[in-house]
């Protein structure tokens, strides 16, 4: 029986399942340069802003903001420390801060600029988070936003997630879907006390040879839920990379797979 959504709980298993994928998740990134480039140019960067970039993970997407706001600061934040620690061995000049996206450590508006990739929608309450981005942001500072699109677009993580639902009993704590905040944006960030919303779409291109591949691939992104796979037993853990098949058969092209899955990138100013 699945109980209700806790979300201490799910914070819990987020930050181990990031911890635990650290390194695969940063020697993933090529996969979602294209994120990294959409932000980056919708945030408007210039020489001297100050800049946040929430859920940073190992902090790549700072470390390409980095020189187009120097001489300014870029300080990076996750709620798992792995990551950060590899951010802070990459880039010893960035400030790597461990902190929750619903509490932020920091004073009002002092901030020109925040970021946070693929990680709004596994913020528990997302209008917390908001509020607390327009508290350091600055009156007119910007905030840049990237999140997986609605449901039936994002085929990269859907189809591990229906095959986990197929293969494994409910989970004993309901979790948000990764895909809950695709078409809710431009309103969730006008009632924020965010104004001019701009919202547009990045594709990301996954083509793999095997099932066994894209299973590999979801797992270098899995978060929180690598945390619970990582509790199975291994002969339940070796069905996964099998069976997934099932759910690829509509992205079968050929002898492998292609997956076009969809990221909403969304801009918007602090109304302040």
């Amino acid at each position: 029986m699945t109980t209700p959504f806790d979300s201490r709980r799910h914070k819990a298993a987020e930050r181990e399942g990031y911890n635990l994928i650290a390194e695969r998740y940063r020697d993933a990134a090529t996969s979602r340069a294209r994120i990294a480039e959409a932000m980056l140019a919708a945030a408007r960067l210039a020489s001297g802003q100050r800049l946040l970039d929430l859920a940073s993970g190992p902090g790549l997407l700072a470390q390409a903001a980095a020189p187009r706001v120097a001489p300014g600061a870029v300080v990076l934040s996750d709620l798992a420390e792995r990551p950060l620690a590899l951010a802070r061995t990459a880039a010893p000049e960035l400030l790597a801060v461990a902190a929750d996206a619903e509490n932020l450590p920091f004073a009002a508006a002092v901030f020109d600029r925040v970021l946070c990739s693929l990680g709004l929608m596994f913020f528990p309450d997302e209008r917390r988070a908001l509020a607390e981005i327009a508290r350091v942001l600055r009156p007119q500072g910007r905030l840049v936003l990237a999140v997986w699109a609605e449901p039936g677009r994002v085929p990269m993580v859907e189809c591990a997630l229906a095959c986990i639902a197929r293969l494994l009993p409910p989970p004993k704590v309901a979790r948000p879907s990764p895909c809950r905040l695709g078409g809710a944006l431009p309103e969730l960030l006008a009632s924020s006390g965010f104004e001019e919303v701009e919202v547009t779409g990045c594709q990301l291109d996954f083509a793999f040879a095997s099932a066994a591949d894209y299973w590999s691939a979801f797992l270098d992104l899995a978060g929180g839920a690598a945390a619970g796979l990582a509790r199975l037993p291994a002969e339940v853990l070796a069905r996964f990379p099998l069976e997934v098949a099932q759910e690829l058969a509509p992205h079968r092209r050929g002898d492998g797979y292609s997956l076009q899955s969809q990221v909403i990138i969304a801009s918007a100013k602090n109304a302040g």
